[in-house]
């Protein structure tokens, strides 16, 4: 007996998550353009569980912005939602703030980004090392090679 998503007897269900080609595909593009930017940067892919997938810290990068790299991926894959937005989100509030930040490994940092995959949510990518802006123009290279412009 098969049971749809709606099915309140169904007892699993299927979701889509990032393949390790996937991840790959978004790591190497993350990589090429920080190349060409001339910026050193960690970018991290996860799944949709926030389960490191794939990574790489290129040479020259400080220890810090390894963990910030995987925090904003993982920050973009619980909350479904790109990290900038997230703070933006917060508005200010300081009981929103405070539930947002404890959850383990939330940042506001940007540059960690949802990679949504025919409308679903099938990881995320983070990147850092560089500026803020940099790491920015990582992130959106790097999602672009699994969902295109």
């Amino acid at each position: 007996m098969s049971a749809s998503v709606h099915d309140s007897t169904a007892v699993s269900n299927t979701q889509s998550v990032i393949s390790a080609a996937g991840a790959n595909q978004v790591l190497e593009a993350g990589v090429a353009k920080a190349s060409e930017l001339g910026v050193p940067v960690v970018v991290a892919v996860v799944d949709a569980a926030g389960v490191l997938k794939a990574f790489l810290a290129m040479d020259g990068v400080p220890p810090v912005a390894t963990r910030w790299a995987i925090d904003k991926a993982v920050t973009a894959a619980s909350f479904r939602m790109p990290t900038h937005a997230l703070a933006d989100g917060v508005g200010g509030d300081p009981s929103v703030l405070a539930s947002v930040m404890a959850q383990p490994h939330a940042t506001l940092a940007p540059a960690g980004l949802p990679l949504v995959v025919d409308g679903v949510v099938v990881g995320a990518v983070g990147a850092s090392g560089g500026t803020p802006e940099q790491d920015s123009v990582v992130a959106n290279a790097a999602a672009e090679a699994l969902s295109g412009p």
